[in-house]
């Protein structure tokens, strides 16, 4: 199991919940499997409580912690730059690698999570390192400060 598939499959997790999410997440549980122990027991922490879930009551939850809480925003250039004009570059910036790596655009914008997560599973090992420390890491570090009030099982994801 390479870095790529994992990447792919969590950004598939931070899309807004189609009829094959409880699939996707159950797959990337599998993939993840006894080779990343510790992250796979966070992932269960995730599973296990959307398994009773239908898909409009997880539509319902992943709208209530991603869309309506502004601290949880999956969009990582408003967690770094909030409405400041680097955001709007950072957005160019992502809208310019994900057409340099033939990532599709969904209806999301291109610094939401899942888009990050796709660029960062094409990306050189390095550019990797370098896009995860000094993007990714800083905007998920700050959404995790906002689960201390309100968790939920998006909280483990």
């Amino acid at each position: 199991m390479d870095a790529k598939s994992i990447y792919e499959q969590f950004a598939r997790l931070f899309e807004y919940p189609g009829e094959d999410y409880h699939a996707n997440a159950e797959q990337c549980l599998a993939t993840l499997g006894s080779e990343h122990s510790e992250v796979a027991a966070s992932l269960e922490q995730f599973c296990g409580p959307i398994r009773d879930l239908n898909t409009d009551d997880l539509r319902e939850l992943f709208t209530r912690t991603f869309d309506l809480n502004p601290m949880c925003t999956l969009e990582i250039g408003w967690q770094l730059y909030g409405e400041d004009y680097q955001r709007g570059e950072f957005l160019v910036k992502m809208r310019e690698q994900l057409r340099e790596y033939n990532l599709r655009e969904s209806g999301e914008l291109p610094d939401h999570l899942s888009h990050a997560l796709m660029l960062l599973a094409n990306l050189e090992p390095d550019e990797a390192a370098e896009f995860a420390g000094g993007y990714l890491l800083p905007a998920l570090d700050k959404m995790r400060t906002s689960w201390r009030e309100d968790r939920n099982a998006f909280a483990a994801l």
